[in-house]
């Protein structure tokens, strides 16, 4: 089962973006895929996760798993992202035991969604 982690490549973290640099978001995708993934974990960019109050957003999903957003992520983050990234992957049903979680996922959700139930219910 592929965990996707999501990036917001348009986030920009309340602050205003210099014409020809990348904002916090693409900052935070880039920093994130300079370094090798976790196993089972895709990167992706997205345009946007409509987190916009809460600094650079990304998602963590998986098939049959709970998903998760998170807000307020720097380049800074990147180790803790990847750490939780890898967590999330390990599990079956997205549910990473609550003191095993990186500290910014902890304290930085901002959504928890059920798993997707299959469309014949």
């Amino acid at each position: 089962m592929a965990t996707i982690l999501y990036v917001c490549k348009t986030c920009r973290a309340g602050q205003p973006v210099i014409e020809g640099q990348l904002c916090p978001g693409a900052q935070l995708h880039e920093a994130l895929t300079q370094v090798p993934a976790p196993e089972g974990v895709h990167i992706r960019e997205v345009e946007c996760l409509s987190a916009c109050d809460h600094g650079c957003a990304i998602a963590l999903t998986k098939p049959g798993g709970w998903s998760y957003v998170y807000g307020r992520m720097t380049e800074a983050d990147v180790a803790e992202i990847l750490r939780g990234a890898a967590l999330f992957a390990a599990t079956t049903d997205g549910l990473v035991p609550w003191r095993e979680r990186p500290t910014i996922f902890r304290k930085q959700t901002l959504a928890r969604l059920p798993p997707m139930e299959p469309a014949n219910v």
